[in-house]
Parts: structure tokens; C-alpha cells; sequence
């Protein structure tokens, strides 16, 4: 499965960006997507995560209520809508997926198959 992630930029703190992470493959089963990210100096960080069977949803504690991710099935694409950005939210922000994952281990991005490329946000204050 190869990921395509595109949407990052420079945005305002406040303000909104959409992130997009197309699968090359249709997603199946236990497929989950997810989001993660890495500032400057940090160690990777998980972000958000979706299951494609089911629609379950996960956030990290520091996103809830501003980050919202969603899948549109024809696309084979999930979004990462970024809303009330901060300067912390500052990384490169990467997508990762796989087929296999039980939901216990969806914030380790070592147990993830599959990357995208990183798209940077940038929010400055």
C-alpha cells in the first residue's frame, strides 16, 4: 500500500489546515489510517487514528476538540482537519496505515506498515 499525504503550509495560530493521506489500495478490514507527527528536536508523536471497518476514532489528548479526522471511501482518503492551530502544533506531520493493527497499539507508529511522505505545518504565532 503505498500513502500519499499532502496539505501541509503556514498558517496563522488560530487558524485551519486539511490534511489528505490517499491509500493506493482499497482499505479493507481491519485497516486503520492514522496521523503522526514529528517537531524539531521531538520524538514522533501520535496525532490521530481512524478504522476503516467501523469508523472508530482516536486523538491524542493535546487535539481533542480542534482536530477532527474523517475518511470519504470513494477517495480511498482520510483527512486530518486542523482547526485553532497552535504554534505547538508545529511538525512535519506523517500518515501511516495498516491492515493488521489491533486497536491497543494504534498510537505506536512502530506497529504501522505503511508511510506516507511528511507534509509540513508551520504555525506561527
Amino acid at each position: 500500500v503505498q500513502l500519499q499525504a499532502s496539505g501541509g503550509g503556514l498558517v496563522q495560530a488560530g487558524g485551519s489546515l486539511r490534511l489528505s493521506c490517499t491509500a493506493s489500495e482499497r482499505p479493507l478490514g481491519r485497516f486503520i489510517m492514522g496521523w503522526f507527527r514529528q517537531a524539531p528536536g521531538s520524538e514522533r508523536e501520535f496525532v490521530a487514528a481512524y478504522k476503516w471497518d467501523g469508523g472508530s476514532r482516536w486523538y491524542t489528548d493535546s487535539v481533542k476538540g480542534r482536530f477532527t479526522i474523517s475518511r470519504d471511501n470513494a477517495k480511498n482518503t482520510v483527512y486530518l482537519q486542523m482547526n485553532n492551530l497552535k504554534p505547538e502544533d508545529t511538525a512535519v506531520y506523517y500518515c501511516a496505515a495498516d491492515n493488521r493493527l489491533i486497536s491497543s497499539r494504534i498510537r505506536y507508529g512502530s506497529d504501522y506498515d505503511y508511510w506516507g511522505q511528511g507534509t509540513l505545518v508551520t504555525v506561527s504565532s
